[in-house]
């Protein structure tokens, strides 16, 4: 099973490589292998009712998250679930994981010059549209309505705003709905911002989150970070 499946983890990094500097590691882990264990620490932090679908997504994470620690020369540690849910990373690292049944994916870098980072992972299917208005804003849906494919943009526009969510989350950690941004998307660079409908501190009104996002392999992934 690992054999069939590995050529397409190393299409799905092709496809997101180019999304990220060189300084943030990537790593993917796909969940229906079996991943490695997660620390203790770790496993700790899953509900002792966790179905099988969510322990293998959950670990293939943490897999992730350790592997991208190696790449950037760091031993890897555990990443334990803090009361927000979020996950805490070590005070050195920045780092973001996101997971879907077939893919999980990390990214981290040194604290720094990069202040937050977020990413997010979708299978590629179409958002049905009763759910837009929970997710979009009125001119983010009047946009999708113009578009030939809106099913698919709206489950872009649901990822890129996690991901920009989680990104800023690093910096403010503070909470807000889907309301709290609305998305601009440019589909011949690939890339996306998202402006603060509120002031977040230490976000301001109207200020951006910039990412960029990729389609292909059967995934939707966005990215997002922030430079000091």
């Amino acid at each position: 099973m690992t054999a069939e499946i590995a050529p397409q983890q190393m299409e799905r990094l092709a496809l997101v490589r180019p999304l990220l500097k060189s300084d943030i590691a990537l790593a993917l882990v796909n969940p229906l292998d079996d991943p490695p264990a997660p620390f203790a620490a770790e496993a700790a932090c899953l509900s002792p009712n966790a179905v099988d679908k969510r322990r293998r997504e959950f670990a293939a994470g943490r897999a992730a998250a350790h592997q991208a620690m190696q790449a950037l020369g760091q031993q890897p540690v555990a990443i334990p679930v803090g009361e927000n849910r979020a996950p805490i990373w070590p005070e050195r690292l920045v780092g973001s994981i996101s997971h879907t049944r077939s893919c999980a994916m990390a990214v981290v870098a040194k604290r720094g010059a990069i202040q937050g980072l977020g990413i997010d992972v979708e299978e590629d299917k179409p958002l049905a549209d009763d759910l837009w208005p929970a997710i979009c804003s009125q001119q983010e849906q009047a946009w999708l309505r113009q578009q030939h494919n809106p099913g698919q943009l709206a489950k872009l526009v649901f990822s890129a705003k996690e991901a920009a969510y989680k990104c800023q989350f690093i910096v403010s950690q503070r909470y807000y709905g889907f309301d709290g941004m609305e998305l601009t998307l440019d589909l011949e660079t690939s890339s996306f911002s998202a402006r603060f409908c509120a002031d977040q501190p230490p976000f301001n009104c109207d200020d951006c989150i910039t990412g960029r996002f990729a389609i292909g392999a059967g995934l939707i992934v966005t990215t997002a970070e922030l430079r000091g």
